[in-house]
C-alpha cells in the first residue's frame, strides 16, 4: 500500500461505504472499503479538497468486539396499526464469521469512533440492519490511491 495512516479515524469519512472483506483473527479487526472520502485535513491528502478511494483497509489493534446486534424491527398495517414486532438479537461469538460474510458485496452506512469504541452498521444481505461495536487500542488506513469525488 503507498499510504498510510496511524490513528488519523476522523479524517476520512465513512458513510455509505461498500465492504469487500472483513476479518478477525488474533485480535486484529480488518476491514475493507470502496468509497472512501479522505478528507482534506487528512495528512496524506495533498489536495485542498476531500478525495475519494477504493480498496482501503482499516485494521483495528487489540480489537475485542463488545456487541453484535442484528436489529429488530416493527410491522405496521395500512392503516398504521402495529402488526408484529421482532427484537433484537445478540449475535454469538460461534457465528460471527457467518454473520460477516453477509455484508461481504453490502455497504456499511456509519462507520464511526467515539473513544475507543468503532461502531459499524451495515445492511445484511437478509435485509436487516447489523450493528457492530468494536472497541480497539489504535486504527490503521491503507490505500494505494487517491481518486476525484466526482469520478
Amino acid at each position: 500500500m503507498k499510504f498510510r495512516t496511524e490513528n488519523e479515524f476522523t479524517h476520512f469519512k465513512f458513510s455509505d461505504v461498500h465492504v469487500s472483506d472483513i476479518m478477525m483473527s488474533f485480535g486484529t479487526f480488518k476491514i475493507c472499503l470502496d468509497n472512501v472520502i479522505i478528507k482534506a485535513d487528512n495528512s496524506k491528502n495533498r489536495d485542498i479538497r476531500d478525495m475519494r478511494t477504493n480498496g482501503l483497509i482499516l485494521k483495528l489493534s487489540d480489537a475485542n468486539i463488545i456487541s453484535f446486534v442484528r436489529e429488530g424491527f416493527k410491522t405496521y398495517d395500512a392503516d398504521g396499526n402495529l402488526k408484529s414486532t421482532t427484537a433484537d438479537e445478540e449475535i454469538e461469538e460461534t457465528d460471527y464469521i457467518d454473520t460477516f460474510n453477509n455484508f461481504l458485496d453490502g455497504y456499511a452506512y456509519l462507520i464511526e469512533k467515539e473513544n475507543k469504541n468503532y461502531t459499524f452498521v451495515f445492511d445484511g444481505t437478509d435485509e436487516r440492519s447489523y450493528t457492530l461495536i468494536v472497541s480497539a487500542s489504535k486504527d490503521e488506513c491503507e490505500w494505494d490511491r487517491f481518486m476525484n469525488i466526482e469520478a
